[in-house]
């Protein structure tokens, strides 16, 4: 038996309890809800009291989408999310001062659309600012990237090579690339990136766990692969985890997943289970890969489609069989659409073989007919949207969608179909904090009060709504439910009392205390 902590004094504003609350928490769960009295009558010589002094408690966050390894590396990289191209360049060459000749440099965040004029940068933009050091940067969507001339040469791209299936390289008129790689033609980059083993992956995490601890995360869905779930696998047998993670698999390896029967392998109480295998049906906004119905504003492009409705379903019942439900990355109408139809197809075939309904899922949902809407409800779909997306997005939408922005990012419309939401945040590809998501769900509006009245604020979500989508548990994932007895001892204790707070001031919120599995893990 761990040792008991009793927290005293705390507010509560979710639970039904008037007055301040006592919780006892001990081996990761909480005894009691209540009156401090009572609850010193469990084992009144061994508790640990620790006094919140009336400070106000909340259930501990979940970021249900984000790329844990990914972000981790990002720590250490440029940071290309900038208001121009030119000091994109300059942090990259600030980058190369430091970096030893010939190892590679790493970027994330440039997004083209946010530059003056807007265009994609290029090879030779890169090799004026180092020809010494191969160069990759990610796009903020994740779905795009750039590299130097250098970089291109070790992966073997010239004007001989292909465009893969699902990628575009961009080529000037000569027929050259130009150093810009969209969706899969990324990964011919990539994948020759250096790979770090385990135990440096394991210590970046660690650095990743700490921030992220400091956000009040107590749990998170971590997307990226194999590689996140050995270093995962390690913290945990060191008992050095200390937020709890479902851990996703990639679906174009339903057949590694299965065989080497990951789904008991990542079984690992409390702190790693295993979640969803992860497909793709189409590419972003920002590089205008999103799959429509209708082509972007001025053009005849209608973005990628990378997927069947008949594949999907097929790939379903395979993983289903194993036990493992799908998640689906679909951004545009058209990619939503599909893979709903893809759903349909898969619940049939769940019917059909004696299989329970799993608890699938859409990623992202950017854009999606009012009728899909109803269709997504009637079948059961969890969505999984970031809110943040849509205030840092809100300007290229408009460009590329217009007034089909009407049904992008329209959170309140789906909870309204009574669709199961939930909130992250994608990191690396924005901010993790989940602060900012819940301001940007609630205001629609950017930190510094922009468009004024909010963009779409039909589609703004209560503050109950939006909290409730960073905590309330899915089928097959952490809980972190309110704080009842029996419930897990994770928790965040908050100075302000949200609830009470005037909006703008959402953004400001910092927690003053994390609790994961009943261990204070974060105090400021």
């Amino acid at each position: 038996m761990g040792k008991p902590i009793l927290f005293t004094n705390a507010h509560l504003p979710l639970s039904h309890f008037k007055g301040e609350v006592s919780l006892l928490a001990q081996d990761g769960q909480i005894l009691f809800s209540g009156d401090y009295q009572q609850a010193r009558e469990f084992e009144t010589a061994t508790i640990t009291e620790i006094n919140l002094a009336g400070k106000t408690v909340l259930p501990g966050l979940c970021d249900f989408h984000l790329h844990l390894a990914n972000f981790a590396e990002k720590l250490d990289a440029v940071d290309c999310e900038t208001d121009s191209l030119t000091e994109c360049l300059a942090r990259v060459a600030e980058k190369a001062e430091s970096t030893p000749a010939g190892e590679w440099i790493l970027g994330y965040g440039w997004n083209h659309n946010a530059w003056q004029p807007a265009g994609y940068g290029t090879a030779a933009q890169l090799d004026a600012v180092s020809a010494g050091h191969p160069i990759f940067l990610h796009a903020k969507s994740l779905h795009a990237a750039w590299v130097n001339s250098m970089a291109m040469r070790i992966t073997g791209i010239d004007r001989n090579t292909p465009d893969p299936e699902g990628g575009i390289i961009l080529r000037d008129a000569n027929g050259d690339p130009t150093g810009i790689l969209l969706e899969h033609a990324a990964f011919i980059a990539s994948d020759l990136l250096p790979e770090p083993n385990v135990e440096q992956t394991a210590q970046k995490i660690l650095q990743a766990q700490t921030y992220l601890n400091s956000l009040g995360f107590t749990a998170v869905h971590d997307f990226d692969r194999f590689e996140s779930a050995e270093a995962l696998l390690l913290l945990a047998e060191r008992g050095q985890l200390k937020l709890k993670v479902t851990k996703n698999l990639p679906s174009e390896e339903v057949e590694k997943v299965i065989a080497g029967n990951w789904r008991q392998k990542l079984t690992r109480p409390p702190f790693i289970q295993p979640g969803w295998l992860k497909d793709f049906a189409d590419g972003a906004l920002g590089p205008q890969s999103a799959a429509m119905m209708e082509p972007y504003e001025g053009s005849q492009n209608r973005g990628m489609l990378l997927l069947k409705a008949s594949d999907l379903a097929k790939l379903g019942l395979q993983a289903a069989f194993a036990g493992w439900p799908l998640s689906v990355h679909a951004i545009g109408d058209l990619a939503v659409r599909e893979v709903l139809d893809g759903f349909s197809l898969l619940r049939q075939l769940e019917r059909a073989n004696g299989l329970p309904a799993l608890p699938h899922r859409i990623e992202h949902v950017q854009i999606i007919q009012p009728t899909d809407r109803r269709r997504m409800h009637d079948l059961n779909i969890i969505a999984s949207v970031q809110p943040i997306h849509a205030t840092s997005d809100y300007l290229t939408a408009d460009h590329h969608w217009g007034k089909r922005c009407e049904n992008a990012y329209a959170y309140q419309s789906l909870f309204q179909e009574g669709i199961n939401v939930r909130f992250g945040s994608d990191t690396p590809v924005e901010s993790p904090n989940p602060f900012l998501g819940i301001h940007a769900a609630v205001t629609r509006q950017r930190q510094n009060g922009q468009p004024t009245g909010g963009w779409y604020p039909q589609q703004r979500v209560t503050l109950l709504q939006a909290i409730q989508a960073y905590t309330q548990p899915l089928p097959g994932s952490y809980k972190a439910d309110l704080l009842g007895v029996g419930m897990p001892a994770d928790f965040i204790v908050l100075d302000q009392d949200p609830f009470t707070s005037d909006q703008s001031e959402l953004t400001d919120l910092k927690p003053r205390m994390t609790v994961v599995a009943g261990e204070v893990v974060f105090e400021r």
